[in-house]
């Protein structure tokens, strides 16, 4: 017996200590996702006039920001799927929109559900995966704001307009611009609600919500919070005071230089193609100038909401103690090489505000300009929590470079596009390889705006080579599209229209 005590009195203070590090509030984490935001940002300076970010240029204020930051994939599901499990669109075999992570690959782990199995508290609301309903099943958190969202994963900005059914058509109203895209998404305007009406509203304010009652909740557990507003993605739909920020003869459109795709493969210039008679028919109706109005507006309503959030964390008793990352899930075309949308492999398609908040890791307003990639955040997090790591994850943790941003980092950040082209991107160097054996080469440190292809030119052999080396040999497969499974969301069960089998969400 007194053997026995002799070696609890050993092994018990270290099993607490293990205890409440599990429980520790300082490692609590605050997840903030925003869709289709490009560097247009305050604290990145992508936008040549002025645009007004103020709360998440205070974030930056206080984190280490990483400037040179791109996706793994230039389209929303791919690039959201990476992040969540740490792997590269050519591991998963995700390379569209049209692709379920779920159903393809059941017992994936994801961030929420290792930080769940590992003693946290996991909530959520708004976009975090893409297809919310599809790709999210309850047993990934503890609680998800799920009477938002429709079957297809949310319900767009204008809650009372969307989804269009028999009974519940079109308003006469629609589309709101005044002019026909593509599709009913691309549009944008002031609804007639007011601002806590719209869907993005609700989204922050279930995160705010959550933060003021923490101290009802106690501290039983850490928390990780994910918070992803849906703005600024199609369509942009604003209150008028966001829209009242930008001065439609203010608003700088970038610059129409058709030439600009002269020196690019017949592959680069299709991508560019993609949806241009979009961007044909702003030109030609007047209206260009006043969507890139639109799209700064929603940047500044998602900065609204992000402010609301930051704001609660601060009150509440986590403000010391809660690990902050935000992330974009690609970029976004407003014209530059003719492009209007995303899906391509320039530097407007796949460079993505991101930052890091990390108490007592690093300096205030630290920047690191070494490559870095959002397949990064899954292992980052890992190892700011220490969690138990994740075999086979295709980031690596960025901790060493919270510590010290200016340090080397020889690994490039790779963009893959559902083609299979790919873009290697260095501290200086931009190299995109298309399947036709093709290339681009662009030096950021003369040509940031990425004007002149070098890929023909021998002095630069030696770069495609070097790019050539991260280009991954051995590519999955695309994985089975949505369309080969019946989705039970009452259930969260995928029955496989051809094979029969049934998979549970969990």
């Amino acid at each position: 017996m007194l053997r026995l005590l002799a070696v609890l009195s050993i092994l018990l203070p270290g099993y607490l200590q293990i205890s409440c590090a599990r429980a520790d509030p300082g490692k609590n984490v605050l997840f903030l996702a925003l869709d289709d935001l490009n560097d247009w940002v305050g604290f990145l300076g992508g936008y040549p006039g002025r645009v007004h970010t103020p709360n998440l240029d205070r974030l930056a204020a206080r984190s280490t920001v990483f400037t040179n930051a791109h996706c793994t994939a230039p389209v929303c599901c791919p690039s959201r799927a990476s992040v969540l499990s740490g792997l590269l669109p050519t591991s998963t075999g995700i390379y569209n929109n049209q692709h379920w992570w779920k159903p393809n690959h059941p017992h994936l782990p994801t961030i929420p559900v290792h930080f769940r199995e590992n003693g946290y508290h996991t909530v959520g609301t708004g976009k975090i995966y893409h297809h919310t309903a599809g790709n999210n099943p309850p047993g990934q958190w503890d609680d998800f704001q799920r009477n938002l969202f429709n079957d297809n994963g949310w319900i767009r900005h204008g809650s009372p307009l969307y989804p269009w059914t028999p009974a519940k058509p079109r308003p006469p109203e629609f589309p709101y611009s005044g002019i026909k895209l593509y599709s009913g998404e691309a549009d944008w305007g002031i609804l007639p609600q007011h601002e806590e009406a719209y869907d993005d509203t609700l989204v922050a304010g279930y995160a705010v919500k959550y933060l003021t009652n923490l101290p009802q909740r106690g501290h039983d557990k850490p928390f990780f919070l994910a918070c992803g507003i849906f703005h600024p993605h199609l369509p942009w739909y604003v209150p008028r005071k966001y829209l009242d920020l930008y001065p439609l003869e203010q608003v700088v459109v970038p610059k129409d230089l058709p030439a600009d795709l002269e020196d690019i493969p017949e592959a680069g210039r299709k991508l560019a193609r993609r949806k241009s008679g979009d961007l044909s028919r702003l030109r030609k109706t007047g209206r260009w100038r006043t969507a890139v109005r639109h799209y700064l507006a929603s940047i500044s309503f998602a900065d609204a909401l992000v402010g609301r959030v930051l704001d609660a964390l601060e009150k509440s008793p986590a403000a010391r103690d809660t690990i902050i990352v935000l992330w974009s899930d690609h970029g976004w075309h407003l014209g530059e090489k003719g492009h209007w949308h995303k899906r391509t492999l320039w530097e407007e398609a796949t460079r993505v505000p991101f930052l890091i908040a990390a108490p007592g890791i690093g300096e205030p307003g630290q920047r690191c300009s070494q490559p870095v990639s959002l397949v990064d955040i899954f292992p980052t997090l890992i190892e700011l929590c220490g969690l138990p790591r994740v075999k086979k994850l295709d980031g690596i943790s960025l901790v060493p470079w919270l510590h010290e941003p200016s340090r080397t980092r020889k690994r490039p950040a790779i963009t893959i596009e559902e083609s299979g082209h790919v873009a290697v991107r260095g501290m200086r160097y931009r190299v995109i390889r298309y399947t036709t054996g093709q290339w681009e080469v662009y030096d950021h440190r003369n040509d940031p705006e990425e004007r002149t292809n070098l890929a023909m030119d021998p002095s630069h052999m030696s770069i495609i080579e070097e790019a050539r080396q991260w280009i991954p040999t051995a590519p999955a497969p695309p994985v089975d599209s949505k369309k080969a499974f019946l989705f039970d969301h009452r259930t969260f069960t995928w029955t496989h229209k051809k094979s029969g089998q049934v998979i549970k969400g969990k």
